[in-house]
């Protein structure tokens, strides 16, 4: 395992220019996911607007929705090629560079001719956007984390990287609730016509602003240390990483499998979940998610500490026993009511904040000189392929078994809390195997 930061500063506490540094990164991250997300809130207007009138309404939210998913596609190869300059030309330019490749796509979208005007041109501009969208988010969240891990000292690396996952769940819960407010101040017909395009006209204001205050960000020391003394990739680096550093691709892609179980499911999909399955009505549904979510930030942000005190090993056996535990109890306790909804769910939203502690991990098992590239490669193909699977295959599940979202969560519980295991054995055997200091 590399460390993340320079050993100079390994034991000072955060200072000014820290917490500055998270601060802004956070805001971006969280107003970046907003932009992201904020599509999914608005399908079904987005369908009806950017789609021959005449088809039948399954194939319209299912073109609707493919656009959407196009944007998780675009993930693995915008974040490939971003994370690739980003070891060659700075860390900096590129977290800037993906804001603005966020912001003006969702702009556009908010401002885009429907159907009636451009007829079959609409969606394909839909598309393109879309995909320049996944393009972005693949380069923002593992250059988030990468640019404030090698800013703080070592020991905040946990502490850094939770706060910034935690502004990237708060970028969700700001999408939901600026669609339940569009949905609830407006009329329909008010939403259809102009409502839902101020959410991405909004959106984009917002990552222009965000764009702005990064300007005042400094490039991190650990990339200026390796520039200065000639000491970047001397070859590709996914070159370097697929050759050299298979085994952290391997736990880093399995960890993101347990993130994207956590998000996927608890968060995103149990909504409708609660609706169709346990009769929760949308307003209620919402609320709880709203609430789950607000767990989701503050537990990215535990588990941050927690790992930055325990090490990687530990927090993720107790944080996926946690999660393990917490999910069964929600999803088993719907079947006898949905009395204690709000305080199970809240829970266990709380307890997928063990995510929070996954880029430590990742930003910690690949060395400075391809940091950006092996852990972009490894988040954004394992989120392509499991986030994009995981819910045809519990949908697919729950035709036979209603609690399939517990089992899944569960089993990927179990998955975390190996990796711990395995982790905590290595590190231990590092330790021991490491001379001693007279």
């Amino acid at each position: 395992m590399t460390t993340a930061t320079h050993a100079d500063g390994h034991t000072r506490p955060l200072n000014r220019q820290d917490y500055k540094t998270l601060s802004l990164a956070a805001l971006g991250g969280a107003l970046e996911f907003y932009d992201f997300i904020i599509f999914v809130f608005f399908a079904v207007v987005i369908g009806e607007l950017f789609f021959p009138p005449d088809i039948p309404e399954w194939l319209r939210q299912f073109q609707t929705f493919g656009i959407f998913a196009a944007g998780y596609l675009a993930r693995p190869l915008g974040g490939i090629i971003m994370a690739h300059f980003g070891d060659l030309i700075g860390r900096k330019r590129m977290f800037t560079l993906s804001i603005l490749l966020m912001a003006l796509p969702t702009l556009l979208i908010g401002l885009l001719p429907t159907y009636a005007t451009l007829g079959i041109a609409a969606p394909l501009l839909l598309l393109l956007l879309r995909i320049l969208q996944g393009a972005a988010i693949g380069g923002e969240v593992p250059g988030a984390w990468v640019f404030v891990a090698e800013h703080v000292p070592a020991r905040r690396v946990g502490l850094a990287c939770g706060t910034l996952t935690a502004g990237l769940t708060a970028g969700i819960l700001l999408g939901s609730l600026v669609a339940t407010a569009i949905n609830r101040g407006m009329s329909p017909s008010d939403v259809s016509d102009w409502g839902w395009r101020l959410a991405f006209v909004l959106g984009g204001l917002f990552g222009i602003v965000a764009m702005y205050l990064r300007r005042w960000l400094h490039e991190t020391p650990v990339f200026a240390e390796m520039q200065a003394n000639k000491a970047l990739a001397a070859e590709l680096p996914l070159k370097t990483v697929l050759r050299e550093h298979k085994g952290s691709v391997v736990i880093s892609m399995l960890l993101t499998w347990l993130l994207s179980a956590g998000i996927v499911v608890v968060i995103l999909m149990t909504p409708s979940y609660l609706q169709k399955l346990h009769g929760v009505s949308p307003a209620d549904a919402l609320s709880a998610n709203s609430l789950a979510i607000v767990a989701l930030t503050l537990g990215c942000i535990c588990y941050g500490r927690l790992i930055d005190s325990l090490g990687s090993g530990p927090t993720f056996m107790l944080g996926s026993l946690l999660l393990a535990v917490a999910s069964y109890s929600f999803y088993h306790g719907l079947l006898g009511g949905t009395e204690q909804l709000i305080p199970l769910y809240t829970l266990v939203g709380f307890a997928v904040g063990i995510v929070g502690a996954v880029p430590y991990v990742m930003v910690n098992a690949f060395p400075a000189v391809v940091r950006f590239s092996g852990l972009s490669f490894s988040y954004n193909v394992a989120y392509a392929i499991f986030g994009g699977l995981t819910p045809m295959l519990v949908t697919l599940w729950m035709k036979n078994d209603v609690l399939a979202p517990s089992h899944y969560v569960v089993a990927l519980s179990l998955l975390g809390f190996l990796l711990g295991l395995f982790l905590w054995l290595r590190d231990r055997s590092a330790r021991q195997s490491a001379p001693q200091v007279a």
